[in-house]
């Protein structure tokens, strides 16, 4: 169990926001569609459903809509557990959808979740071409359901609150910020076990991709820096040949003016 705590005031056992916060609708939907799909599971006519919905080696024969629709299908075999993992998804997907709005919220589960589902897709694909690997019901087990949902918010919320204290099963106090390492160790400790290594690289890209989404010097602003200096790069050479083909000076005026 994790239990967050801040120095700001107004904070309680719900989170950063304290329990005033009132309860977002959209997560209520979430956790609402992760259940009953968890449930459907268990009764034999309807478990067809979470099964062609959740993400399975069948993607590779054509049911490319798994990736969209697997991270809210409820995950697992123990309900204590699920329940376990749904409150925590709840305290920290709270926090996230406040201070990133609905729209902001929407569209960094979207790229997050369908990006590491891509990732985890190639990757399993090339390890059973290569005959190794988990397989089956096995496949893509450590980042289904509520389990890449729970990634994707805790990564969210080690990056906008990282000097944020988290006390690690109620006795650890632990930065946020270093949630980020310790996903991608418990994802680790899951490959072990499970020996799903494409879901391990789901897990680790949807943490990437979260943390690159939230911050300026993540992956976005790295190569957008890094396509600027090749566009500046670019416009030297070009201004360096025509220096020595036309033999007269040209006027270089404020570089930085050029790359917009």
């Amino acid at each position: 169990m994790i239990y967050k705590t801040s120095s700001q005031r107004g904070v309680g056992f719900g989170g950063m926001g304290g329990p005033s916060v009132p309860i977002p609708r959209d997560l209520i939907g979430i956790l609402a569609v992760l259940f009953v799909t968890f449930s459907l599971q268990f009764f034999e006519g309807a478990a067809i459903i979470p099964a062609l919905l959740r993400l399975t080696p069948a993607v590779f024969k054509g049911f490319v809509w798994q990736i969209f629709t697997y991270p809210f299908i409820g995950w697992g075999r123990s309900g204590l557990w699920f329940l376990v993992e749904l409150l925590i998804l709840f305290w920290f997907g709270r926090d996230v959808f406040w201070r990133l709005g609905r729209q902001r919220f929407w569209t960094l589960l979207a790229r997050a979740a369908i990006g590491a589902a891509v990732v985890a897709v190639v990757v399993q694909l090339v390890m059973s071409l290569a005959g190794v690997g988990a397989t089956g019901f096995a496949a893509f087990q450590l980042m289904q359901g509520q389990r890449i949902l729970l990634a994707i918010v805790i990564a969210a919320f080690a990056t906008l609150w990282g000097e944020a204290t988290i006390l690690l099963f109620f006795v650890l106090p632990v930065k946020a910020r270093w949630f980020l390492w310790l996903e991608i160790l418990f994802a680790f400790i899951g490959f072990l076990e499970s020996k799903d290594f494409a879901g391990f690289c789901g897990v680790c890209s949807a943490v990437f991709l979260t943390y690159s989404g939230l911050t300026r010097g993540g992956a976005g602003g790295i190569l957008s820096d890094w396509r600027k200096r090749g566009r500046k790069f670019i416009l030297e050479q070009r201004l360096g040949r025509l220096k020595r083909k036309r033999k007269f000076d040209v006027i270089d005026g404020d570089k930085d003016d050029w790359i917009h």
